[in-house]
């Protein structure tokens, strides 16, 4: 291996890793919001916007912390789709297509 090669890989191996979200992550957030009763269950969530995507298929949520939302994901016919949801009331914020 030439020389500047081998210093590239070594510099790429001891770079610093991204620091880690603490403890659970944005699932351990959604977690402890929910025993606050800060939010609605992602289970209440989704009964509620599954039935009103025919067609599609669910791919599953993220839970965004600062937003206090989840964005629930879904394809149809090769398209994502995001549902935005406010996790505090349920109700849906917006919807891409």
């Amino acid at each position: 291996m030439k020389p500047i090669l081998l210093l590239v890989a070594l510099g790429l191996l001891a770079a610093p890793l991204p620091a880690l979200a603490g403890p659970g992550g944005e699932q351990g957030q959604a977690r402890k919001e929910l025993r606050a009763g800060n939010v609605r269950p992602l289970r209440e969530i989704e009964a509620k916007v599954l039935p009103s995507m025919p067609g599609a298929q669910y791919l599953g949520p993220e839970y965004d912390p600062a937003a206090m939302a989840y964005r629930l994901k879904f394809i149809r016919d090769g398209r994502v789709i995001f549902v935005d949801v406010d996790a505090r009331t349920g109700e849906v914020m917006r919807q891409s297509r």
